[in-house]
This record gives structure tokens, C-alpha cells and sequence, in this order.
């Protein structure tokens, strides 16, 4: 069971419950928190002082004072006023992970709504009423404003839910379930659209990807190795002592478990190859360096996930503090950075691809031996190519630009939603990329036979040719090339570091 606003929100917890595989709920020790902290901005909102977003109006209309009983109407007006995103809807765990940011940020007790509330968007959760967020409209700063407006707009009976995989009014869906629009207090309406959840459950969403990749990238170079017959060599331990990253040595040690017994390696020992090419001889250099980004981001997103990120902040009984927590550069710069690491896992790999063509490495041009009347592998490698460029005009960092808005007030934005957006279309494209590398990999392998690679390896190529028959004579790729993706995206080729040896003493 997670408390929201007790316990630490993680990448794998936050996961967990947006799958309904971890329960989540409130503490009676948070919710007397959360009642505390209201209690607070009731007594500011009928106070004399103007106390920003409690009895002010917002953004460069923060000079014009509302009276008490505007207050209510003054929230309603800012949530249906924002929610003015376009482009297609996130997907539904997306707007999940949003709801379960927002929820675990309001319950740390400083942003003033009612436990009511809470419990509403705690229940949507529960019974799997995922409201719809469009794409487009954050500029991320002053929170994610459009897309948050159009998360909490089935709060008060508008907007759309996603119920069983299609989209329904949200009048009609709280109808069915007996549930009854809320009216919006003093400070909430600003509460749930001031934040950065858009721009977290991105990242949350990329990074649990992103942990797959980087293990699906060091299986699928480990395979292109074995179909060149490459060196081991640049994988010994004492080489990446000596230059101690974290990540390169995680992979180098993971590329010698994966090669352990392997006959194949172990049949061209003696061959007197000096060097490999870079794709093959730098992978722990190239895949490490992009698991060091992975980790620097899962910090970063870790600390955001538990973070208070809207504004004003009520601190105490008496002050409510408006400052810049809702800005989004945080989390901008460094999805921008795992972008180009996520896409140098597919660079490096359509590299390995174009390698395995080559016979120059005793395989058949293009992997197959009746070169001429067949084509062989050719084309797939067309397609990678393909993806690496389009992840290359992805790579343009979002967070380098910013627009002002609202009158100058928002003078500097960080367009971290834009960031996040992109981090998780290039992970799309190394998906397929990897996806494509094994298969080359497999069919390499197939014109190695009979010599065998380790028993993990081989059970990988198992799951491929239970799939997938070798290639002989030209067929239609496509094919292939869909099942392969289906695999990976079933994530049929999880690594068990435990298993291959990996936190074992060598």
C-alpha cells in the first residue's frame, strides 16, 4: 500500500500504481494535514491582506482584489478558462501518472485544498476514470496549466474520460457512478493547475522505457557481436577501472556475463584481429554513457515526484509564499539530455546493423548467401537509418527556447512539456531500431551455426525463432519486422542481471 504524501513517490512505484499493481490511499496522519492546511487559506481568503491566487486574481491581473464570495466562481472561471490544449490525447497511463503527481503533490499539505478534493481525484484512480489530456499547450512554466486544467476539468463535471478505452463526457460518466460535480473554494482551482505533473508522467513514463532500452541495447549489441565474432577484449575489467564511470562498467560487465561460455566467441580466439569498429569495441562507453543520463534523470524526476510545485505555497497558518516552484527547467534540461542519450542507444546500434552487412566479417553481403537474386537484410537497415535521423531533428533541446506569455509576467518558460514529448518520441524510434538490430543479429547468427553463443543468448534467439524463421530466400519483411517490435514491446527480452552473473564477484 503507497500513502500519498507519507511515503516516497519512486519511478517503480509510481509505475506500479499507475498499472493497478500497487494500491495507493490516504494516511490519517496526511489527511489531518491536508484539513489544517485549508483551514488557513479560508481564513486568508476573508482576511484583508491580498494573498496571491487566494483573493487576487492571477497572473498579470494579480493587482485586482476579489471580494469573498467571488472566490468560488473566481476558480471555476481560471479551470475551464485554461483547459485549452489541442492536439491528440496522451495516452491513458500518461494522464494516470498525472493524477498520481498531483495527488501525492497535494498531500504533502501545502497548496491549501480541501481533503474532498483529493479524495475525488484519489477515486478516479480507484475506479479507473483516466480523464483526457490533449498533447499540446504547456509552455512549461506557471505549471502546466492547459494540460492540468483539462486533468481536473471532470472534477466540476466537465471534460471527457477515457472509461475501458473510449472517450465519454465526463457528465455522463459521474452520472453513472453516482458521483456529483464539486464546487471549487478559495485557492483550488489555481491548486490543481499550477504543477508540472504533464512534464513529471512524461518523464516517468520515458524513464521506465528507457530502463528497458538500455538493457535490450546491451543484448542486442552482445548479438551483433557474436555475429561479427568480435573482439572481448575491450570489455576486461581492468580497462574500465581505469576509467571508472558507473554505466560503462555496469556494461562491460554485463557484455562478459552475456558472453560467457559462448562457443562462437571462443572459436576465433586465436584470430588475430587486432581491433573492432567503434560501434562494437566502445559500446560500454556509448551505452554507459547513456545510462549515467538515465540515472541523472530518475534522480532529478525522484525529487520532482515529491516535490511541491505549485503556487502560492501556504507554509503556515498566516504566510502564503508565491514563488517559481512550478517552473519547469528542472526537469526540461535533463529530459533534454536523456533525449540525445536515448538517442545514441539507436545511433550506435544502426551502426552495428550496417556492420553485420559487411562481408568483410566472413558473413554474406547482407546476410544472405544468394546475394543478387535476394537482398537479403539490406532494406531493414534503410529503416533504421531512417529512425536515427528523425531522432536527430528530436534531439533540438526544447528547454534552449522560451516565449513569454501573459502579458510578460511569465517572462521565461521552460517548454519541458515539449521536452518530455520528445523524450518519449525518440524512445518510440530506438525501440524499433534495437527491435530491427536483433533481428540482423538472429539471422548473423543463423549463418554461424552450428556454433553456439552462451546459454543466455541463445535463449534470446529462442524467443526470436519461435517467431521468426531464418531468411533463405527474400520474403516479406514486414512481417518479421512487426513481430520483432511485438516482442520487444512485450518485453520478451528482459535481462536478469542475477542470473547471468552480473552481481557476482569476477
Amino acid at each position: 500500500m503507497f500513502y500519498y504524501g507519507e511515503d516516497t513517490l519512486t519511478l517503480e512505484k509510481a509505475m506500479r500504481i499507475a498499472r493497478g499493481k500497487l494500491s495507493s490511499g490516504l494516511s490519517e496522519g496526511v489527511c489531518k494535514r491536508v484539513n489544517a492546511n485549508r483551514l488557513a487559506v479560508e481564513q486568508m481568503a476573508m482576511g484583508t491582506d491580498s494573498v496571491y491566487g487566494i483573493n487576487t486574481g492571477f497572473g498579470p491581473l494579480c493587482d485586482t482584489r476579489i471580494s469573498p464570495n467571488e472566490t468560488g466562481q473566481l476558480q471555476y472561471n481560471l479551470l475551464v478558462s485554461h483547459a485549452t490544449g489541442v492536439g491528440n490525447p496522451i495516452a491513458p497511463t500518461l494522464s494516470k501518472l498525472m493524477l498520481i503527481g498531483k495527488i501525492q503533490a497535494l498531500c504533502k499539505g501545502y497548496s491549501g485544498v480541501r481533503l474532498a478534493l483529493v479524495e475525488r481525484l484519489l477515486l478516479f484512480i480507484e475506479k479507473d476514470l483516466i480523464p483526457v489530456v490533449p498533447e499540446q499547450g504547456s509552455v512549461g512554466a506557471s505549471g502546466d496549466l492547459a494540460p492540468l486544467a483539462h486533468l481536473c476539468l471532470p472534477l466540476i463535471g466537465l471534460g471527457e474520460f477515457w472509461v475501458k478505452g473510449k472517450i465519454q463526457p465526463a457528465e455522463n460518466v459521474l452520472a453513472e457512478h453516482r458521483l456529483e460535480p464539486l464546487a471549487l473554494a478559495a485557492k483550488e482551482g489555481l491548486a490543481l493547475i499550477n504543477g508540472t505533473q504533464f512534464i513529471l508522467a512524461h518523464a516517468l513514463w520515458g524513464l521506465d522505457k528507457m530502463e528497458y532500452l538500455l538493457d535490450l541495447a546491451d543484448v542486442a549489441g552482445a548479438l551483433s557481436l557474436e555475429g561479427v565474432q568480435g573482439s572481448q577484449a575491450p570489455f576486461q575489467a581492468i580497462l574500465h577501472e581505469l576509467r571508472p564511470f558507473k554505466g560503462n562498467i555496469h556494461v562491460a560487465k554485463r557484455l562478459r556475463c552475456l558472453f560467457d561460455h559462448s562457443e562462437n566467441m571462443a572459436s576465433h580466439i586465436h584470430c588475430g584481429r587486432v581491433q573492432d569498429p567503434y560501434s562494437i569495441r566502445c559500446m560500454p562507453q556509448v551505452h554507459g554513457a547513456s545510462r549515467n543520463a538515465f540515472e541523472h534523470l530518475k534522480g532529478l524526476v525522484e525529487i520532482e515526484a515529491n516535490a511541491v510545485t505549485d503556487n502560492p505555497v501556504v507554509v503556515n497558518d498566516t504566510t502564503a509564499l508565491s514563488g517559481g516552484n512550478f517552473h519547469g527547467q528542472p526537469l526540461a534540461l535533463a529530459l533534454d539530455y536523456a533525449t540525445l542519450a536515448a538517442a545514441e542507444l539507436g545511433n550506435i546500434a544502426d551502426r552495428r546493423c550496417y556492420l553485420l552487412l559487411d562481408n568483410k566479417n566472413g558473413l554474406p553481403r547482407f546476410l544472405t548467401r544468394k546475394e543478387g537474386i535476394n537482398s537479403g537484410m539490406m532494406i531493414p537497415q534503410y529503416v533504421t537509418a531512417a529512425l536515427v535521423s528523425e531522432n536527430k531533428t528530436l534531439c533540438y533541446p526544447a528547454s534552449a527556447d522560451s516565449i513569454p506569455t501573459a502579458l510578460g509576467q511569465e517572462d521565461h518558460v521552460s517548454m519541458g512539456s515539449i521536452s518530455g514529448r520528445k523524450f518519449n518520441q525518440v524512445l518510440k524510434n530506438v525501440a524499433n531500431i534495437l527491435a530491427i538490430e536483433l533481428l540482423h543479429g538472429a539471422q548473423a547468427m543463423h549463418l554461424r551455426r552450428p556454433l553456439q553463443c552462451s546459454e543466455t543468448m541463445e535463449t534470446y534467439l529462442a524467443i526470436i525463432r519461435k517467431q521468426i524463421a531464418p531468411l533463405e530466400n527474400d520474403r516479406l519483411l514486414k512481417t518479421d519486422i512487426d513481430q520483432i517490435i511485438a516482442l520487444v514491446e512485450q518485453r520478451a527480452f528482459q535481462v536478469d542481471d542475477t542470473a547471468i552473473g552480473l552481481y557476482k564477484t569476477s
